[in-house]
């Protein structure tokens, strides 16, 4: 499969949707952002990762007022691998209600399903050091 510019745009918008769908509190929406069986590893946060939409949907839930008041995805690049599978990864900032912002990186999976495409694999990456921890030898 060879992605077209159709299909690029339409991961794009897939993936800034979510900003959309989670913020406006929208959260029976996620079948439109990702793949029934997704898993959503939030392990760099400490947690196990999530699988399923019901458990994404109860984790944004449980996590209530801790949660962005707004999502920010940007700088997202997608790439198909040579087995095949289509790849994104984007910058994610997210503001909190007291206005202090994070920064992370979604590394995302994506499928072609009957209803266009989907996310069935989302792995988020805090930043929390500049340039990933890189330091001028010498």
């Amino acid at each position: 499969m060879t992605l077209g510019l159709e299909d690029r745009l339409a991961i794009g918008e897939l993936i800034a949707l979510h900003g959309h769908v989670v913020d406006d509190g929208q959260l029976d929406r996620m079948g439109e952002l990702f793949t029934p069986d997704i898993v959503y590893d939030v392990s760099d946060f400490g947690q196990e990762p999530l699988v399923g939409l019901a458990a994404v949907r109860e984790a944004a839930l449980a996590l209530g007022d801790g949660n962005p008041v707004a999502h920010h995805v940007t700088n997202t690049v997608v790439r198909e691998e040579a087995d095949g599978r289509v790849r994104a990864r984007s910058k994610g900032l997210g503001v909190r209600a007291d206005g202090t912002c994070g920064s992370l990186t979604y590394d995302d999976v994506l499928v072609r399903t009957p209803d266009g495409w989907r996310i069935s694999h989302r792995t988020l990456t805090a930043r929390r050091v500049p340039l990933n921890g890189v330091h001028r030898s010498g």
